[in-house]
């Protein structure tokens, strides 16, 4: 059985994913950073995150080769941050407030969280890599709810109380 691409996107639309910017530094010194919506932990010992850039990204060879990068998870409100991160621009940290982790990689103002990486490894996945990460340095917001994506619309978390 051939599964076409627009019946492929449909279904896995029906899982909601998070939304993360990816940020590093390029050789060259100038800040750079990609929108993924597939991102996920993979290992606890070692800590490793993984995600899946396209190929045909123009950022994701600057921050392959730069060697590390930060995982900035987006907050509910910060659906026009995913947009900037989403499409070519000259200068996407122009108009995006941000502060620089200890390892001095872009961490986006209001995210709920962010991880630091170092590159543990790359795999050619179809149209993606597989990209895991190392994590070697963390922090959260408590009371940030995470942005996400579902059935082609941006949304975010309702947490149900337990009776």
């Amino acid at each position: 059985m051939d599964v076409d691409s627009a019946s492929f996107r449909k279904v896995m639309g029906h899982y909601p994913t998070g939304v993360c910017v990816i940020t590093s530094i390029a050789p060259g010194g100038a800040a750079v950073g990609l929108t993924v919506g597939t991102f996920t932990s993979v290992s606890l010992n070692p800590p490793l995150i993984g995600f899946f850039p396209d190929k045909k990204s123009t950022s994701w060879p600057l921050i392959g080769a730069a060697g590390q990068f930060c995982v900035n998870i987006l907050a509910s409100d910060q659906e026009a941050v995913c947009r900037t991160f989403s499409v070519p621009a000259p200068d996407r940290f122009a108009e995006i407030s941000h502060s620089h982790s200890q390892a001095g990689l872009p961490v986006l103002d209001g995210a709920a969280g962010w991880l630091d990486c170092d590159i543990y490894s790359v795999v050619e996945a179809g149209d993606h890599y597989f990209v895991l990460g190392r994590v070697k340095a963390m922090s959260a917001d408590e009371v940030a709810s995470p942005l996400i994506f579902h059935k082609g619309r941006f949304g975010q978390v309702s947490m149900l109380q337990a009776s």
